[in-house]
């Protein structure tokens, strides 16, 4: 029952892939700096001070450019569903077309509205009216990112829905129990306030290049501390909704959490891996392989964080390939005999349907119903095939996290020294300031792999895997269209540093008050 071209799906999957961590590293961007412009402004409308708004227009034009790009790339994506995953667009369209087609309705347009207003409107709009449009401007931006990250959580967690088995889709039930799911609200406030620090540490990095050069000084220390503040809290906010969204995926992702956390076998006393080191590949086949070269853990912590209990079972991927009867844990060799059930319930369902067949038709949609909530596995015949790459998952999560609290460390000792007026004086800082900035964009970069890879081989999580998503396309035309894509996304990139990089170089502040 397995869908044999592979290639297509992994070219279709490459080319989505590579759209998304281009789309990505311009978003996050977009997300923060709108906020922290509208904190530089409203300081300037309260004091009145000139540089402040001297401050905020240079940050302004960044947040232009960055905008600019990011547009285009978020455009081709939306594109894809309907190009390359037309058989996912028809099984769930009902459900993932609303969050994009409301982000596109009301926060797009509130976000390119203002914009204009924002970037054109100095001197032709009162204090007041320019500082709610850039204000708006960086609401309308995160109302964007919230439905996008709705319809993502939901693919994550598919709740609020029923199956229509008549027309073969996924229809909406409940619009607020797909809005408001723990997996929605975590995923959106852990995304964004992550993004707020990658945008802090983007304005802390360039100002701490102005004062290694000793320029704009005036300018630039000011701009530190507002950094700096606001990318301590979002850190700590980070943090908090991070760890929250852990225990939600160990709720609905069970093998997500197992995979990010490198655990083959399920434990009480479950401990949490600082650090670790891959022997090699671990194949699931062999349940004597050496799983780790180096490891380093903490006791219990795992349990703790997973489920408030120090002594909790935390099931492991054996645990969930084979089962575990005295933990309640059903194995995927029986998920895929139940997921094949409901694929033949549902073909014998539409069959009889057609042929009036009454008795046939209610029978066959019983034991469909009864096997529905499993019917992505029938799509398989080996449960090895539903294990991620766990070395990638593991690698990625650890280097997110450890880099998020270096971040922390960071914004602490520049709230520090700005306060002090000794940022000049430590020229280490600002070295290190200055080449965190390619660090934020790996630690977000790193973050959306463990979610989509960690959620391998499901486009929706349990109903519908990526080898049955796909469009029954020309592979050639998916082949064509990545390199294409590779070519121009790069190009917008290069072209946006070489803007940014000129932008920044030729900025000459030159006042103190």
């Amino acid at each position: 029952m397995e869908i044999l071209n592979t290639a297509l799906v992994d070219w279709s999957r490459a080319q989505f892939a590579l759209t998304a961590l281009y789309h990505w590293l311009f978003v996050p961007l977009t997300l923060g700096t709108s906020f922290i412009i509208a904190i530089m402004e409203t300081i300037y409308v309260k004091t009145g001070k000139d540089i402040w708004k001297r401050i905020t227009k240079f940050w302004m034009t960044l947040f232009a450019i960055n905008f600019a790009i990011g547009v285009a790339t978020g455009i081709i994506l939306e594109f894809e569903f309907g190009t390359n995953w037309s058989n996912y667009s028809w099984f769930v369209g009902d459900i993932f077309g609303a969050p994009l087609a409301i982000e596109g309705i009301m926060a797009f347009f509130l976000e390119s509205t203002f914009f204009a207003v924002m970037f054109f409107g100095w001197n032709k709009v009162s204090k007041g009216f320019h500082l709610t449009s850039t204000w708006l401007v960086a609401i309308g931006s995160n109302l964007s990112a919230l439905w996008i990250l709705v319809a993502n959580a939901w693919m994550q967690n598919p709740v609020g829905m029923h199956f229509n088995p008549v027309t073969a889709r996924n229809e909406m039930l409940d619009f607020w129990n797909i809005l408001l799911s723990p997996t929605a609200i975590n995923k959106f406030l852990h995304t964004i306030s992550s993004s707020y620090v990658l945008s802090a540490i983007f304005v802390m990095g360039v100002s701490a290049w102005f004062l290694l050069k000793k320029r704009n000084l005036a300018f630039a220390k000011r701009s530190v501390i507002v950094a700096a503040t606001f990318g301590l809290i979002m850190s700590v906010f980070t943090v908090i909704t991070g760890d929250e969204s852990a225990r939600e995926v160990h709720r609905v992702q069970p093998m997500k959490f197992a995979s990010l956390e490198g655990l083959y076998y399920g434990e009480n006393n479950a401990p949490l891996a600082v650090f670790g080191i891959f022997d090699r590949t671990p194949s699931p086949y062999n349940p004597k392989a050496k799983e780790f070269a180096v490891k380093i853990e903490i006791p219990n912590l795992l349990s703790y964080l997973a489920t408030f209990n120090p002594h909790a079972y935390i099931p492991g991927i054996h645990d969930l390939v084979h089962g575990n009867d005295a933990h309640g844990i059903i194995s995927y060799y029986d998920r895929i005999k139940m997921g094949k059930i409901a694929i033949d319930a549902l073909k014998e369902f539409q069959l009889a349907r057609k042929a009036a067949n009454d008795s046939v038709a209610n029978a066959s949609l019983k034991t469909f119903e009864e096997n529905y909530k499993y019917f992505g596995y029938g799509y398989y015949n080996d449960p090895h095939k539903l294990i991620p790459d766990v070395p990638l998952v593991f690698y990625s999560f650890h280097t997110m996290v450890g880099l998020g609290f270096y971040f922390i460390l960071l914004f602490i000792f520049g709230i520090i020294y700005a306060i002090k007026d000794k940022l000049t004086k430590h020229r280490w800082f600002l070295y290190f300031a200055l080449w965190t900035i390619p660090f934020a964009w790996i630690a977000s970069e790193a973050g959306w792999m463990v979610n989509e890879f960690g959620r391998q081989p499901w486009v929706v999580q349990d109903y519908m895997p990526t080898l049955s998503a796909v469009s029954n396309i020309n592979q050639s035309s998916v082949i064509i269209t990545f390199f294409l894509f590779l070519v121009t996304f790069t190009a917008l990139l290069i072209a946006e540093i070489r803007i940014m990089l000129k932008q920044i170089n030729g900025h000459k502040d030159g006042g103190t008050k």
